[in-house]
Protein backbone atom coordinates (compact mmCIF):
# COMPACT_ATOMS: atom_id res chain seq x y z
CA UNK A 1 0.00 0.00 0.00
CA UNK A 2 1.29 3.41 -1.25
CA UNK A 3 2.08 5.71 1.91
CA UNK A 4 0.87 8.40 0.02
CA UNK A 5 -2.83 8.79 1.32
CA UNK A 6 -3.79 11.69 -1.26
CA UNK A 7 -2.52 13.13 -4.31
CA UNK A 8 -3.52 15.70 -6.43
CA UNK A 9 -2.70 15.01 -10.06
CA UNK A 10 -2.87 17.91 -12.81
CA UNK A 11 -3.49 17.70 -16.29
CA UNK A 12 -2.52 20.08 -18.92
CA UNK A 13 -4.13 20.70 -21.94
CA UNK A 14 -1.33 19.73 -24.22
CA UNK A 15 -1.59 16.01 -22.34
CA UNK A 16 -4.98 15.63 -22.66
CA UNK A 17 -5.78 16.67 -26.14
CA UNK A 18 -4.14 14.68 -29.29
CA UNK A 19 -2.84 16.02 -32.37
CA UNK A 20 -5.67 17.62 -33.84
CA UNK A 21 -7.16 19.18 -30.31
CA UNK A 22 -9.72 16.73 -29.66
CA UNK A 23 -10.28 15.04 -26.36
CA UNK A 24 -7.96 11.88 -26.18
CA UNK A 25 -10.25 9.59 -24.93
CA UNK A 26 -8.08 6.81 -24.83
CA UNK A 27 -5.40 8.98 -22.51
CA UNK A 28 -8.58 9.66 -20.41
CA UNK A 29 -9.01 6.10 -19.89
CA UNK A 30 -5.85 4.98 -19.10
CA UNK A 31 -5.54 8.10 -16.63
CA UNK A 32 -8.54 6.84 -15.08
CA UNK A 33 -7.30 2.96 -15.36
CA UNK A 34 -4.17 4.27 -12.99
CA UNK A 35 -6.70 5.95 -10.58
CA UNK A 36 -8.91 3.51 -10.11
CA UNK A 37 -6.11 1.08 -9.18
CA UNK A 38 -4.79 3.73 -6.71
CA UNK A 39 -8.07 4.01 -5.03
CA UNK A 40 -8.39 0.19 -4.63
CA UNK A 41 -4.82 0.72 -2.85
CA UNK A 42 -6.10 3.17 -0.52
CA UNK A 43 -4.79 6.20 -2.13
CA UNK A 44 -7.39 9.16 -2.80
CA UNK A 45 -6.98 10.94 -5.77
CA UNK A 46 -8.25 14.54 -6.97
CA UNK A 47 -7.87 15.50 -10.43
CA UNK A 48 -7.23 19.33 -11.88
CA UNK A 49 -8.12 19.07 -15.69
CA UNK A 50 -7.23 21.87 -18.04
CA UNK A 51 -8.77 20.75 -21.45
CA UNK A 52 -12.01 22.67 -21.51
CA UNK A 53 -11.68 25.44 -24.38
CA UNK A 54 -9.72 22.54 -26.28
CA UNK A 55 -12.39 20.65 -26.05
CA UNK A 56 -14.86 23.56 -26.61
CA UNK A 57 -13.02 24.74 -29.62
CA UNK A 58 -13.96 20.61 -30.96
CA UNK A 59 -17.50 21.53 -30.11
CA UNK A 60 -17.66 24.47 -31.58
CA UNK A 61 -15.72 24.08 -34.95
CA UNK A 62 -12.68 25.84 -34.19
CA UNK A 63 -9.26 24.58 -35.78
CA UNK A 64 -7.02 26.69 -33.71
CA UNK A 65 -7.12 29.02 -30.60
CA UNK A 66 -9.05 31.67 -30.23
CA UNK A 67 -7.87 34.96 -29.36
CA UNK A 68 -10.64 37.47 -27.87
CA UNK A 69 -12.10 36.64 -24.63
CA UNK A 70 -15.84 35.69 -25.35
CA UNK A 71 -15.23 33.43 -27.91
CA UNK A 72 -12.57 31.44 -25.52
CA UNK A 73 -15.20 31.61 -22.52
CA UNK A 74 -17.63 30.06 -25.06
CA UNK A 75 -15.49 27.50 -25.78
CA UNK A 76 -14.69 26.69 -22.33
CA UNK A 77 -18.33 26.78 -21.63
CA UNK A 78 -19.21 24.30 -24.46
CA UNK A 79 -16.21 21.88 -23.44
CA UNK A 80 -16.83 21.77 -19.97
CA UNK A 81 -19.61 19.61 -20.06
CA UNK A 82 -18.08 17.31 -22.31
CA UNK A 83 -14.82 17.18 -20.80
CA UNK A 84 -16.22 16.45 -17.24
CA UNK A 85 -18.91 13.66 -18.96
CA UNK A 86 -15.38 11.78 -20.33
CA UNK A 87 -13.71 11.39 -17.26
CA UNK A 88 -17.07 10.54 -15.41
CA UNK A 89 -18.18 7.80 -17.80
CA UNK A 90 -14.61 5.68 -17.44
CA UNK A 91 -14.35 6.34 -13.71
CA UNK A 92 -18.19 4.82 -13.15
CA UNK A 93 -17.28 2.12 -15.62
CA UNK A 94 -14.42 0.99 -12.19
CA UNK A 95 -17.26 2.10 -9.42
CA UNK A 96 -16.44 5.22 -8.95
CA UNK A 97 -18.03 8.29 -8.72
CA UNK A 98 -17.00 11.74 -10.14
CA UNK A 99 -18.06 15.26 -8.83
CA UNK A 100 -17.62 18.63 -11.04
CA UNK A 101 -15.89 21.35 -9.14
CA UNK A 102 -15.71 24.70 -10.93
CA UNK A 103 -13.33 27.55 -9.11
CA UNK A 104 -12.70 31.06 -10.00
CA UNK A 105 -9.80 32.53 -8.06
CA UNK A 106 -12.72 35.29 -7.07
CA UNK A 107 -14.76 32.26 -5.54
CA UNK A 108 -11.61 31.45 -2.93
CA UNK A 109 -10.67 35.30 -1.94
CA UNK A 110 -13.22 35.66 0.66
CA UNK A 111 -11.21 33.72 3.54
CA UNK A 112 -15.04 31.78 4.74
CA UNK A 113 -15.32 30.84 0.80
CA UNK A 114 -11.92 29.24 0.41
CA UNK A 115 -12.64 27.11 3.71
CA UNK A 116 -16.36 26.08 2.53
CA UNK A 117 -14.43 25.20 -1.06
CA UNK A 118 -11.85 23.19 1.26
CA UNK A 119 -15.53 21.38 2.84
CA UNK A 120 -17.07 20.82 0.00
CA UNK A 121 -13.94 18.96 -1.72
CA UNK A 122 -13.38 16.97 1.46
CA UNK A 123 -16.73 15.84 1.72
CA UNK A 124 -16.56 14.60 -1.80
CA UNK A 125 -13.23 12.68 -0.97
CA UNK A 126 -14.65 11.28 1.95
CA UNK A 127 -17.99 9.82 -0.11
CA UNK A 128 -15.59 7.82 -2.26
CA UNK A 129 -15.75 10.14 -5.37
CA UNK A 130 -12.97 11.33 -7.37
CA UNK A 131 -13.56 15.50 -7.30
CA UNK A 132 -12.71 17.10 -11.10
CA UNK A 133 -11.69 20.65 -10.68
CA UNK A 134 -11.14 23.09 -13.22
CA UNK A 135 -11.20 26.86 -13.71
CA UNK A 136 -14.71 28.33 -14.44
CA UNK A 137 -13.13 29.71 -17.15
CA UNK A 138 -16.78 30.74 -18.40
CA UNK A 139 -17.27 33.63 -16.14
CA UNK A 140 -13.90 33.97 -14.92
CA UNK A 141 -11.72 37.41 -15.85
CA UNK A 142 -8.36 38.76 -16.25
CA UNK A 143 -8.12 39.86 -12.97
CA UNK A 144 -9.23 37.09 -10.96
CA UNK A 145 -7.69 34.29 -13.42
CA UNK A 146 -5.93 31.91 -11.81
CA UNK A 147 -3.98 32.55 -15.39
CA UNK A 148 -2.90 28.47 -15.49
CA UNK A 149 -3.86 24.99 -13.80
CA UNK A 150 -0.67 24.59 -12.42
CA UNK A 151 -1.09 26.76 -9.55
CA UNK A 152 -4.92 26.16 -9.24
CA UNK A 153 -3.70 22.47 -8.84
CA UNK A 154 -1.68 24.06 -5.93
CA UNK A 155 -4.49 25.98 -4.27
CA UNK A 156 -6.26 22.88 -4.41
CA UNK A 157 -3.20 20.37 -3.18
CA UNK A 158 -3.45 23.34 -0.39
CA UNK A 159 -6.74 22.88 0.02
CA UNK A 160 -7.59 19.58 0.65
CA UNK A 161 -3.47 18.73 2.27
CA UNK A 162 -2.34 16.64 -0.20
CA UNK A 163 0.39 14.05 0.51
CA UNK A 164 1.68 14.84 -3.57
CA UNK A 165 0.75 17.06 -6.12
CA UNK A 166 1.66 15.93 -9.85
CA UNK A 167 1.60 17.54 -12.74
CA UNK A 168 1.07 15.79 -15.85
CA UNK A 169 2.89 17.84 -18.88
CA UNK A 170 4.24 17.38 -22.00
CA UNK A 171 7.81 17.53 -20.77
CA UNK A 172 9.89 14.67 -18.78
CA UNK A 173 11.01 17.59 -15.89
CA UNK A 174 12.72 20.24 -15.51
CA UNK A 175 16.28 20.41 -17.47
CA UNK A 176 19.65 21.80 -17.04
CA UNK A 177 18.84 23.64 -20.63
CA UNK A 178 15.78 23.78 -23.25
CA UNK A 179 16.65 19.88 -24.54
CA UNK A 180 15.09 20.75 -27.87
CA UNK A 181 17.94 23.33 -28.47
CA UNK A 182 20.77 21.98 -26.65
CA UNK A 183 21.60 18.33 -26.70
CA UNK A 184 23.85 18.33 -23.55
CA UNK A 185 20.92 19.33 -21.33
CA UNK A 186 19.97 16.92 -19.03
CA UNK A 187 16.90 16.59 -16.46
CA UNK A 188 17.21 17.58 -13.01
CA UNK A 189 15.64 15.15 -10.83
CA UNK A 190 15.32 17.09 -7.41
CA UNK A 191 14.90 20.68 -6.17
CA UNK A 192 14.88 21.61 -2.35
CA UNK A 193 14.65 25.38 -3.51
CA UNK A 194 13.50 27.35 -6.53
CA UNK A 195 16.41 29.89 -7.14
CA UNK A 196 17.07 32.55 -9.50
CA UNK A 197 18.92 30.00 -11.58
CA UNK A 198 15.97 27.79 -11.73
CA UNK A 199 13.48 30.47 -12.55
CA UNK A 200 16.05 31.42 -15.49
CA UNK A 201 15.76 27.84 -16.56
CA UNK A 202 11.89 28.31 -17.73
CA UNK A 203 10.71 29.25 -20.94
CA UNK A 204 7.35 30.90 -21.87
CA UNK A 205 4.29 29.54 -22.29
CA UNK A 206 3.31 25.54 -24.63
CA UNK A 207 1.69 24.42 -27.20
CA UNK A 208 -1.31 26.25 -28.40
CA UNK A 209 -3.31 23.92 -26.55
CA UNK A 210 -2.13 25.60 -23.20
CA UNK A 211 -1.85 28.59 -21.49
CA UNK A 212 1.38 27.44 -18.94
CA UNK A 213 4.87 26.84 -19.52
CA UNK A 214 7.51 25.37 -17.28
CA UNK A 215 7.49 28.94 -15.47
CA UNK A 216 4.07 28.69 -14.19
CA UNK A 217 4.80 24.81 -13.25
CA UNK A 218 7.91 26.45 -10.81
CA UNK A 219 5.62 29.37 -9.62
CA UNK A 220 3.07 26.36 -8.20
CA UNK A 221 6.60 23.73 -7.02
CA UNK A 222 7.35 26.85 -5.08
CA UNK A 223 4.36 27.44 -3.60
CA UNK A 224 3.85 23.82 -1.98
CA UNK A 225 7.69 24.17 -1.04
CA UNK A 226 6.47 26.46 1.58
CA UNK A 227 3.68 24.38 1.91
CA UNK A 228 5.53 20.96 2.37
CA UNK A 229 3.73 19.31 0.19
CA UNK A 230 6.10 17.10 -2.67
CA UNK A 231 5.30 18.17 -6.16
CA UNK A 232 6.42 16.00 -9.09
CA UNK A 233 6.41 17.97 -12.85
CA UNK A 234 6.65 14.63 -14.95
CA UNK A 235 5.55 13.61 -18.70
CA UNK A 236 1.65 13.04 -18.24
CA UNK A 237 1.50 10.10 -21.26
CA UNK A 238 4.72 8.14 -19.96
CA UNK A 239 2.86 4.66 -19.16
CA UNK A 240 1.68 4.34 -15.76
CA UNK A 241 3.43 7.60 -14.71
CA UNK A 242 1.03 8.07 -11.83
CA UNK A 243 0.96 5.23 -10.73
CA UNK A 244 4.79 4.97 -10.38
CA UNK A 245 5.29 8.88 -8.94
CA UNK A 246 3.04 7.33 -6.08
CA UNK A 247 5.03 4.58 -5.51
CA UNK A 248 7.83 6.95 -5.61
CA UNK A 249 9.83 5.91 -8.41
CA UNK A 250 12.63 8.24 -9.70
CA UNK A 251 10.02 10.05 -12.55
CA UNK A 252 10.93 13.53 -13.65
CA UNK A 253 11.35 16.38 -11.60
CA UNK A 254 10.46 16.23 -7.52
CA UNK A 255 10.56 19.53 -5.48
CA UNK A 256 10.87 18.63 -1.94
CA UNK A 257 12.09 21.06 0.85
CA UNK A 258 15.04 19.36 3.09
CA UNK A 259 13.35 17.11 5.79
CA UNK A 260 12.84 19.08 8.80
CA UNK A 261 12.26 22.42 6.97
CA UNK A 262 9.64 24.31 8.87
CA UNK A 263 6.09 24.42 6.73
CA UNK A 264 3.39 27.10 6.55
CA UNK A 265 0.08 27.08 7.85
CA UNK A 266 -3.54 27.35 5.92
CA UNK A 267 -3.87 31.26 6.47
CA UNK A 268 -0.32 32.02 4.90
CA UNK A 269 -1.14 29.58 2.09
CA UNK A 270 -4.40 31.08 1.55
CA UNK A 271 -2.67 34.48 1.00
CA UNK A 272 -0.08 33.66 -1.08
CA UNK A 273 -2.16 31.14 -3.77
CA UNK A 274 -5.76 32.45 -3.63
CA UNK A 275 -5.65 36.37 -3.17
CA UNK A 276 -5.18 38.57 -6.05
CA UNK A 277 -1.96 40.72 -5.15
CA UNK A 278 -2.57 44.49 -5.69
CA UNK A 279 0.81 46.06 -6.10
CA UNK A 280 4.15 45.37 -4.86
CA UNK A 281 6.90 46.45 -2.49
CA UNK A 282 10.30 45.94 -3.19
CA UNK A 283 13.17 45.47 -0.43
CA UNK A 284 16.92 46.69 0.69
CA UNK A 285 19.35 44.16 1.25
CA UNK A 286 19.28 44.20 5.06
CA UNK A 287 15.16 43.44 4.91
CA UNK A 288 15.82 40.93 2.04
CA UNK A 289 17.92 39.24 5.01
CA UNK A 290 16.02 40.08 7.80
CA UNK A 291 13.04 38.39 5.90
CA UNK A 292 14.78 35.13 4.43
CA UNK A 293 17.31 34.54 6.90
CA UNK A 294 15.67 35.38 10.23
CA UNK A 295 11.74 35.29 9.81
CA UNK A 296 11.44 38.90 10.34
CA UNK A 297 8.47 41.40 9.73
CA UNK A 298 8.93 43.90 6.94
CA UNK A 299 9.41 47.32 8.56
CA UNK A 300 8.79 50.47 5.99
CA UNK A 301 12.83 51.37 6.90
CA UNK A 302 13.73 48.19 4.57
CA UNK A 303 10.88 49.27 1.88
CA UNK A 304 12.79 51.31 -0.92
CA UNK A 305 9.66 51.20 -3.67
CA UNK A 306 6.35 50.56 -4.28
CA UNK A 307 4.38 49.77 -7.68
CA UNK A 308 0.41 49.35 -7.91
CA UNK A 309 -2.54 51.01 -6.19
CA UNK A 310 -3.19 49.28 -2.74
CA UNK A 311 -5.35 49.17 0.68
CA UNK A 312 -4.33 48.40 3.92
CA UNK A 313 -5.01 44.63 3.78
CA UNK A 314 -4.82 44.16 0.69
CA UNK A 315 -2.05 41.24 -0.47
CA UNK A 316 1.32 42.31 -2.05
CA UNK A 317 4.21 40.98 -3.81
CA UNK A 318 7.22 40.69 -1.73
CA UNK A 319 10.51 41.65 -4.03
CA UNK A 320 13.70 41.03 -2.65
CA UNK A 321 16.70 43.03 -3.27
CA UNK A 322 17.97 40.86 -6.43
CA UNK A 323 14.69 41.71 -7.92
CA UNK A 324 13.11 38.51 -7.59
CA UNK A 325 9.44 37.82 -5.87
CA UNK A 326 9.84 35.92 -2.68
CA UNK A 327 6.86 36.16 -1.14
CA UNK A 328 3.13 37.49 -0.77
CA UNK A 329 1.81 39.31 2.29
CA UNK A 330 -0.88 41.67 3.82
CA UNK A 331 0.22 45.33 3.45
CA UNK A 332 -0.51 47.41 6.49
CA UNK A 333 -0.30 50.61 4.41
CA UNK A 334 -2.38 51.86 1.77
CA UNK A 335 0.14 52.41 -1.41
CA UNK A 336 0.33 56.05 -1.16
CA UNK A 337 1.22 56.01 2.52
CA UNK A 338 3.76 53.05 2.41
CA UNK A 339 5.52 55.38 -0.62
CA UNK A 340 5.59 58.20 1.90
CA UNK A 341 7.50 56.49 4.60
CA UNK A 342 9.43 53.75 2.97
CA UNK A 343 12.76 54.31 4.44
CA UNK A 344 11.84 55.75 7.87
CA UNK A 345 12.35 54.27 10.98
CA UNK A 346 9.10 53.46 13.03
CA UNK A 347 10.28 55.78 15.96
CA UNK A 348 10.32 58.71 13.33
CA UNK A 349 6.77 57.58 11.79
CA UNK A 350 5.64 57.51 15.33
CA UNK A 351 7.10 60.83 15.92
CA UNK A 352 5.30 62.67 13.24
CA UNK A 353 2.43 60.71 11.52
CA UNK A 354 1.18 59.28 15.54
CA UNK A 355 2.03 55.56 17.97
CA UNK A 356 -0.87 54.00 15.88
CA UNK A 357 0.42 54.59 12.37
CA UNK A 358 3.63 53.37 13.25
CA UNK A 359 4.01 49.33 12.87
CA UNK A 360 5.66 47.09 10.36
CA UNK A 361 4.70 47.14 6.12
CA UNK A 362 3.93 43.60 6.66
CA UNK A 363 4.03 41.91 9.57
CA UNK A 364 5.37 37.88 9.77
CA UNK A 365 2.24 36.40 10.65
CA UNK A 366 0.80 37.78 7.40
CA UNK A 367 4.03 36.86 5.14
CA UNK A 368 3.96 33.97 3.00
CA UNK A 369 8.06 33.74 2.02
CA UNK A 370 8.19 30.81 -0.86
Amino acid sequence: MSTVSLVVVKIGSSTLVDADGSLDRDFIRSLCDQVSRLVSEGTRVVIVSSGAAAAGRDVLGFSGRPTDMPTLQACASAGQARLTQAYADVLAERGIPCGQVLLTRRDVMDRDAFLNARTTLGRLIDLGAVPVVNENDTVSTAEFAFGDNDMLGALVSALVGADLYVICSDVDGLYTANPQEDPKATLIERVEEVDQRLTALAGGAGTSFGTGGMSSKLRAARAMLAAGIPTVICRGRRPDVLLDVVAGKGIGTRFEAPKGAPHEGGRKLWIGLAEVPRGTISLDEGATSAVLERGASILPVGVVAVSGSFAPGDVVNVRASSGDVVGRGVVRYSSEDMSRVRGIKLDVIARFLGPDRAQPAVHRDDLLVF
